[in-house]
């Protein structure tokens, strides 16, 4: 890497500073009251009955409560004299290997010592029905075989493609209990119909697979539980696209139009189903959706430990670490991009030794921009978007907005020895 070094080197870096962008903090400060609210509905509580097997549904995504919530319900059914147990409705995600999604679901809390029930994970699945087009439509064949499923999820706007459903209680059915197999399914025509293939499947699974209720979970900008509503199977298609628009409504993003290069610390698939939101960095995989920041280049500097080296995103962003090239996993990281028939988010960035290099490449490889003062932006990740840092060039513009507190004064980026961001 001695001449690429060399290539990059002589680019100065702007000073930076702290910022907290200002959204909306409303949220639920006693999450199981919420969730013990709802599941005492009487059209929600009276579904479970005495001595049924009752599934329930764990997602591949890092959210809020998950794991609480989870218990929480079958700790509920339980008390319904009935016997739950999870699996991870996941699609693809995971290695798309039983092994995988476990680990998956275990990483965030969701053990069988934790919520009191079994996990089972398998990637077999039975065909329950055909959409109006023909297509054959799977789940998985515990969920099948079932007295009972309650589909958990939360709700929010996918990062391909727009619909009335979205992320959340209908998409889970239609791919997530779909495993592998069931999910290529739904994934055959592309994310260009998408917004068609996720309701129609789940539309079959509500009619063809005893579906008591859904239970959704809406976020604020700052990643919290901001609702909690359970959904009967005939509420799920009435209801859920209010939720996702609720949810639209509450998203985080980067308080600014533009940028010459955004630095991303760490992606991963408990962040985004594309490791980075694109609904933030204005990275897509597809060209179905429009928006977020338009920043000339991306970098992304690390991936969570949570994703098991599955590397999903790095593709959308030009310059990544060794980091990231070392935790690659491909046999973790492609069942998710054969699957969805999108190969682009499993791509490579140019990889560079360290973060200054990184940034640096990503700096020089801009055109037409001001050099003395570069348009930097440094994001955690596209979940935890309370505090950012600007470089000096944005100054002017974040005294001036009422939605920003400027929290810092202007320093050097702090690079360790290895030339990593501290």
């Amino acid at each position: 890497m001695g001449v690429v070094a060399d290539l990059v080197k002589d680019v100065s870096l702007p000073k930076v500073f702290r910022a907290k962008q200002i959204f909306d903090a409303g949220k639920i400060d006693d999450v199981e009251a919420a969730v013990i609210e709802q599941l005492s509905r009487p059209e929600i509580k009276n579904t479970i009955q005495r001595g049924t097997s009752v599934c329930l549904t764990c997602t591949s995504r890092g959210v809020d409560n998950l794991a609480l919530v989870l218990k929480l319900t079958a700790d509920f059914c339980k008390r319904q004299g009935a016997s739950p147990f999870i699996v991870p409705a996941m699609g693809s995600h995971g290695g798309a290997t039983a092994e995988g999604q476990s680990a998956v679901a275990s990483g965030y809390g969701v053990t069988e010592e934790y919520c009191g029930c079994r996990i089972i994970s398998c990637m077999d699945t039975v065909e329950i029905g055909k959409t109006p087009d023909g297509i054959d439509v799977y789940i998985d064949k515990y969920a099948a075989k079932a007295d009972g499923v309650i589909v958990i999820n939360r709700i929010k706007p996918h990062t391909d493609f727009t619909g009335p459903y979205e992320s959340g209680i209908m998409k889970m059915m239609a791919i997530g209990l779909g495993k592998q197999y069931g999910a290529s399914l739904c994934h055959a025509a592309g994310f260009g119909a998408m917004a068609k293939m996720v309701p129609a499947f789940g539309q079959v699974v509500l009619d063809k697979a005893n579906i008591l209720f859904g239970l959704g979970l809406v976020e604020n900008a700052y990643d919290k539980t901001w609702k909690v509503k359970a959904l009967t199977p005939k509420e799920i298609p009435e209801l859920e696209p209010k939720l996702l628009d609720e949810a639209r409504d509450r998203m985080p993003r980067i308080l600014f139009d533009t940028a010459d290069v955004l630095v991303v610390d760490k992606i991963g698939k408990n962040i985004s189903g594309d490791g980075m939101d694109p609904n933030i960095t204005g990275r897509f995989t597809a060209p179905y959706k429009t928006g977020g920041i338009n920043a000339q280049r991306v970098v992304v500097l690390d991936v969570t430990e949570e994703s098991h080296g599955n590397i999903l995103g790095a593709g959308l962003a030009d310059f990544g670490t060794m980091r990231i090239f070392k935790k690659f996993d491909f046999e973790k990281t492609y069942p998710n991009c054969i699957t969805s028939r999108v190969p682009l988010g499993g791509f490579l960035p140019l990889i560079m030794q360290s973060d200054r290099l990184a940034i640096q490449g990503a700096v020089r490889t801009c055109v037409g921009i001001d050099e003395a003062k570069i348009r930097l932006i440094r994001i955690k990740n596209t979940l935890s978007m309370d505090e950012i840092e600007l470089s000096e060039a944005y100054y002017q513009e974040a005294k001036k907005n009422p939605s920003l507190t400027i929290v810092s004064d202007l320093y050097a980026l702090p690079f360790d020895g290895e030339g990593n961001l501290l």
